[in-house]
This record gives structure tokens, sequence and C-alpha cells, in this order.
């Protein structure tokens, strides 16, 4: 989003804030923030993103801001001084930078995960991607000799990786990144809420990393980058700009990738093992025809939380039975 007029450069509380760091926490009173509030809105940009700073970056949240709103003579506890705010808002403003860079936090499910520019920022839509991970994971049959392993590909900043460790503690988890960063994004994510133990992380491209896992793979699911470049380049500031293009360009069809996951899943597949993906709103049909041309079976398609049919699920399938000779 951009500014709808020139921010000044040379404003004093600019200028105060970039000379000297501010105390980690600010008391002010209600009546101040409220008027910083008009002040940075009339530079630019939405109310509901700006509340969004105060909750994540300073601490405020929304409930309390409503409560300043009604007695603006008490006194409001911000971690971030408004000198500091300002600037982060301005940069939000000017650069476009993503405020979740910006504070390094995102709000994603139950967890508020640290994020750089190194990983993808989790969207909503990716919430419903773990749900089906989860439900699948949760209907499979126990193995007999190992445990349950699931595997996120392109794990970025571990977020699907959180949620499955987090709901299947007596499963084997691995998440493979061809990002160093990105690994060591998710590494500090897994570890801050105690679930490090419970994932493996491994570096490289896609299945290759997990050769020793092939045929034992019970579950797997990806957020591949799957946006035609073509569509990449048009995308907001915000996000071509800023988020890594390796997580979300896939190609002149915006299929690369999704063809690796799908050419690869039979020999890396269980039998009987699921393949879970993300794929662009209109890629459905295309996704579809390249599982059952690797002959992955119970192709089934799921929508977003707009309707569109944003995942598609299917299995390698289980062995013939043999024969029962009379």
């Amino acid at each position: 989003m951009s500014a709808s007029r020139p921010l000044p450069s040379a404003a004093p509380e600019l200028a105060a804030a970039s000379s000297a760091p501010e105390a980690s926490d600010q008391l002010i009173l209600g009546s101040e923030l409220l008027t910083w509030r008009r002040q940075r809105l009339g530079e630019g940009g939405r109310a509901a993103d700006l509340d969004w700073l105060l909750d994540l970056g300073a601490g405020l949240r929304w409930t309390k801001l409503q409560r300043v709103w009604l007695d603006p003579t008490a006194a409001v506890r911000l971690h971030r001084g408004l000198g500091e705010l300002t600037l982060l808002w301005r940069q939000h403003l000017e650069a476009h930078s993503p405020l979740q860079y910006l504070v390094g936090v995102c709000p994603w499910r139950e967890f508020s995960l640290a994020v750089s520019p190194a990983v993808l920022i989790p969207r909503q839509e990716t919430e419903v991607l773990a749900d089906l991970a989860l439900a699948l994971a949760l209907a499979l049959p126990k193995p007999a000799h190992r445990p349950l392993t699931w595997a996120d590909l392109g794990s970025g900043s571990g977020c699907l990786a959180l949620a499955l460790a987090r709901s299947l503690p007596e499963a084997r988890g691995l998440a493979v990144d061809c990002s160093a960063q990105a690994l060591a994004q998710a590494t500090i994510n897994l570890e801050q809420e105690g679930l490090l133990d419970r994932v493996a992380l491994h570096h490289g491209s896609w299945w290759e990393p997990l050769r020793p896992h092939w045929g034992s793979l019970d579950l797997v699911v990806s957020n591949p980058p799957y946006i035609p470049t073509d569509v990449f380049e048009e995308l907001e500031p915000v996000v071509r700009d800023h988020e890594p293009r390796l997580a979300l360009d896939g190609g002149p069809d915006g299929l690369n990738a999704i063809r690796d996951l799908v050419g690869g899943a039979w020999a890396a597949l269980a039998p009987g093992g699921w393949l879970l993906l993300e794929h662009h709103h209109d890629q459905s049909d295309a996704v579809a025809e390249l599982l059952l041309s690797c002959g992955l079976v119970e192709i089934s398609s799921h929508p977003d939380l707009e309707g569109r049919w944003r995942f598609a699920q299917a299995r390698r399938p289980m062995p013939a039975p043999w024969p029962e000779f009379l």
C-alpha cells in the first residue's frame, strides 16, 4: 500500500527517534495515542494495518484500543515508543515493507511465528491446508513397525511443520527447504514452541533430501511456489518486492515445482500415503491431470476460504492383494 501524499522526511519526531533508542516500554495518555493515530493515518495507509502494528508491534491489543476510545484520559502502556512506531509505519508506506517483516512476527493459527524476508509470510488459506493435512493424518492407520511419518516440503517459516508436530506428537516429522535461511527461521519457530525434537530439518530440493525415507512417507504436504511468472510480476509491491521470489514464482505456467512434487510422489510415498498440495486458484484441473498421469489415485480438490479450488490431494495406491487359490 502507498501513502496518499508525500511524507515529511525531516519531521521532528522522526529525527528524535533516529538519534536515540527509546525505552522498551512507554506509558502515555490515551488522548496522545489517538492524536498520533490520526496523524499517521493522515499520511496514508489503512486503519486496520496501523492497529495491527499497535497490537503486534507495541502490545496494544484491539480490546485495549477500544477502551482508549471510551476513556482517552486513561494511561496506555506500549512496548515500543511512538517515535519508533512512526518509523516503522513510514517504512511500510514508503517502501511497501510488510509490517510482519518490520515487526518480525506473524500470528498464524495458535502460533506467533518469527518471520523475516527469508520466508513467505504465512497466509490464512494455508491454515486450511493444515486442517486438511491433519484430517488425513488422523485417519491413517498406524504403521506396524515404525512411527507414522509426515513431511513438509518447502517448509519456509515452518508453519505447517508446527501445526503437524503439535497435533501429532507420536509421529515422525520431516521438513525440507532449499533455503538455508528459511531452515534457520523454521528452527527458531520450532524451538520457541518446544517442538524441535519432533521434526528433523533437511536442506535441499523437494524429495531428494528424504531419499532414505522413500517408500515410508505416509503424508506429504507442500505449499510450493505456484504463481505464474507473468502474474508474479503484477503482484502488489508489498508482496513482489519483499517476499522471497523463490517461494512464490512457479515458472511460466506456475506448475514447475508442482511437477517436481507430483513426479517424485510414487517413489517417495508409502503405499497408501497421501500427497496434499496448495496451488493457484485456476490450476485445479491441471494439477489433477498431473496427479492422475503419475498413477496416483483418489484425487480430490478442496476450496479455500473464498470458495476457490486451492488444494489437491491424492494417494499412492495400495498394492493389489495376493489372489486366493481355492
